[in-house]
């Protein structure tokens, strides 16, 4: 075992559970590779042998590093044009991430965490979500225990409404996403409206680059003109689906327009219907995925 070949198999024990810590804190799979490369450098310079618990120690130091990040980039956000939507998650296609709390990786949870500032968000990730302990959480945000419990208790009830109350199993998930995509090619104005919940919401993230809706389309009938008027736009043809799976833990697919645009769809159920529509069609949220794609 080489003096470097150490310190790069145990940080490598802990990328998924960075990556998932990151990409949590920050909603960007590209932005999150970035910390864990930073938290990469942090450790290979650290005094590892007063390092007692490097999973810690490395939780630790992103969680900073994506503290420190949300503060800077927080006008860019701010300035987004259209519904920001954070960059899919598809499994298989997107950099490994740990996946036995998918249900905490939903857009819907990501939306709200959104609304925390980056100290109520860490404390409820590190607490809630990855099982750390307040005296762990007061060292990584450099606040006093009871502040963290404060922290998080207030994140809890930011986010309380968000969470998926019950899992939607693969068949019943890909049926539903199955009968959406035969019923918007074929314009089937019936199917559509008994696939959706009245209080469907459609939310199409473009960010400037790409045509999509503007704003949020909430209600099941200006959902369904919406699905429906696409292919009245000139040139339309069904789009080329690419790939079927899970997408922020949620149904989903990535699919190829008439017009060679990558575009991801995640699907929220609830009760047996289609709640949510999450379409991002920003070519940087979606750069890694077509790099997967073109591999």
């Amino acid at each position: 075992m080489t003096e470097v070949a150490e310190p790069t198999r145990e940080f490598e024990r802990h990328r998924a559970h960075l990556f998932g810590i990151a990409y949590r804190m920050l909603g960007s799979v590209a932005e999150a590779e970035d910390m864990v490369q930073d938290c990469w450098l942090r450790w290979t310079t650290a005094d590892r042998a007063a390092v007692a618990a490097p999973r810690a120690f490395l939780a630790r130091t992103i969680t900073r590093l994506c503290i420190d990040h949300r503060k800077s980039a927080r006008v860019q956000r701010e300035s987004y044009t259209g519904p920001w939507l954070p960059e899919p998650v598809a499994e298989g296609l997107s950099p490994d991430i740990e996946m036995e709390n998918a249900e905490t990786l939903t857009v819907a949870l990501m939306l709200a965490l959104e609304r925390l500032s980056p100290l109520e968000r860490a404390a409820y990730l590190l607490h809630d979500i990855f099982d750390m302990g307040f005296s762990e959480i007061a060292r990584a945000l450099g606040r006093s225990e009871q502040g963290c419990r404060q922290l998080a208790a207030r994140a809890r009830r930011h986010v309380r409404d968000a969470k998926p109350r019950f899992a939607v199993a693969d068949e019943d998930g890909d049926r539903l996403v199955s009968a959406f995509v035969a019923a918007s090619r074929d314009g089937d104005i019936a199917s559509l409206t008994a696939l959706l919940t009245e209080t469907v919401s459609a939310h199409t993230d473009g960010g400037g680059a790409r045509i999509a809706a503007i704003n949020v389309i909430q209600g099941r009938d200006k959902v369904v003109r919406f699905v429906t008027g696409l292919r009245r736009k000139r040139g339309w043809r069904p789009p080329e689906i690419l790939w079927r799976g899970a997408i922020n833990g949620l149904p989903g697919m990535i699919s190829r327009d008439a017009h060679g645009v990558l575009q991801s769809d995640a699907f929220a159920i609830a009760d047996g219907r289609i709640k949510a529509i999450y379409t991002v069609r920003n070519p940087a949220k979606l750069a890694h995925i077509a790099a997967r794609l073109d591999r």
